[in-house]
């Protein structure tokens, strides 16, 4: 072999080399679009970090955005291809159709066993078996009382079982006695009315299972908002301050100290335990009644995945991570969230010692509360087209406090609305 061929070997084989002692992939980052009530993308991006550490070819980066973001705009996204690799979302049905089957990569037993109450909120319909994603926040809809004001204005608070017009009703007389703003908020969202609505007789859905929203219950609690409204004791910075489905949270006002009362859910704890401290004494109520129960909603968000993605496999290895029982345990205990893993929940959690009292009271309450929520309460969450529920009657019956349309118009648009998007 001549000395110009030898090196040319000699070359080729040094770049043979080179080539086959780098890794057969190059690193691989996902994205996760995360929004947070209180400390879950934090406690994420730490949870991520370890995972990274032990899988070296992924990397996790976290797009923090707020609820609008998600519930406006992660569709249209999705829908022109330019979406996440994972989402933390609220619309579990309603997004299905972008949603990666994880079963190929998963260890289906364990979600199926740990999950199985929940992973029908995320399918299309009866028949879907597959396994999108799983909850990173279980949920249950209820109110916040001010206890401080109660006592400065010398009202007793209304005993388990009072109904919400008892409620209105005291609340009404602290609001007076302290000349508060306004006495009650709730957050402006079709689903927190529907817990309420619920409770007054409403029944969502007629016996064959279909949407049938507007009944005499339905038209009870509706009375009673646009009546709160006009009374003052709602204040007009929510429900009328916003148009279409925008959805618009009252905890503010509640922190402030504007309002005695929120109509809002668990999700709440950790940022009233953080914000409030010894500001006020705050209290998780039990679920106010009425003729139908005392019910509030289940609900809550997931982590999903979505087909677009271009690395599936590395998805699923990331969610396998995270639901692991240690992993998924210092998730919970950290973001102070009711469990939606059967084997934690059989096993406890421990929220530690620096939990407040009060957090660690309204944890127990919505648990109590969970076991009181209406069949078609349930119904409604695992419904594919309950967003469009939630949107009409939030849109048009703002329109009814307003005055802008009557009563009798903003129940014919509701159903006008639902019908349009069972049709689509």
């Amino acid at each position: 072999m001549g000395i110009k061929r030898f090196f040319i070997a000699l070359s080729a084989l040094l770049t043979f080399f080179l080539i086959s002692s780098q890794p057969l992939f190059a690193d691989v980052t996902l994205r996760y679009l995360c929004y947070g009530d209180g400390s879950e993308c934090e406690v994420f991006r730490e949870l991520l970090d370890q995972f990274e550490a032990k899988n070296k070819g992924i990397k996790v980066a976290i797009d923090k955005v707020g609820y609008s973001v998600i519930r406006e705009q992660l569709e249209t996204r999705l829908e022109a291809g330019e979406g996440p690799d994972m989402a933390r979302v609220t619309n579990l049905g309603g997004l299905n159709k972008y949603y990666l089957d994880l079963r190929p990569y998963i260890n289906k037993g364990y979600w199926e066993e740990n999950f199985s109450a929940t992973l029908p909120w995320m399918r299309a319909n009866k028949s879907d078996k597959g396994i999108y994603g799983w909850l990173t926040q279980l949920t249950v809809t209820g109110p916040y009382i001010n206890k401080t004001m109660f006592d400065q204005a010398g009202v007793a608070v209304p005993k388990k079982g009072a109904t919400w017009d008892d409620w209105a009703k005291a609340v009404a007389m602290v609001q007076d006695k302290l000349n508060l703003y306004a006495g009650m908020v709730m957050d402006r969202s079709g689903h927190r009315l529907a817990g309420p609505a619920m409770s007054m007789g409403a029944k969502y859905f007629d016996a064959a299972g279909n949407p049938a929203v507007i009944d005499k219950g339905f038209k009870a609690m509706v009375q009673r908002m646009i009546k709160w409204h006009a009374d003052g004791l709602m204040p007009q910075d929510v429900w009328p301050a916003a148009s279409g489905a925008k959805w618009k949270n009252g905890g503010d006002m509640f922190i402030n100290e504007d309002v005695v009362f929120h109509m809002s859910g668990s999700w709440m704890i950790g940022k009233y335990a953080s914000t409030i401290g010894d500001k006020f004494e705050w209290l998780a109520i039990p679920q106010p009644c009425g003729p139908g129960g005392c019910s509030g909603m289940p609900g809550g968000a997931a982590m999903v995945s979505f087909k677009q993605t271009k690395y599936p496999k590395q998805v699923a290895t990331v969610m396998e991570y995270l639901t692991s029982e240690p992993v998924l345990r210092e998730y919970y205990e950290r973001t102070l969230q009711i469990p939606a893993h059967k084997g934690l929940a059989a096993k406890g959690l421990n929220y530690g010692k620096d939990v407040s009292p009060a957090a660690a009271a309204a944890l127990a309450a919505y648990t109590k509360n969970f076991g009181k929520i209406l069949p078609q309460a349930h119904a409604l969450q695992g419904y594919s087209k309950g967003f469009a529920i939630y949107n009409s009657t939030v849109n048009y019956v703002s329109q009814a406090i307003t005055g802008d349309l009557t009563e009798d118009e903003a129940y014919q648009k509701i159903e006008e609305e639902i019908a349009a998007a069972l049709k689509n």
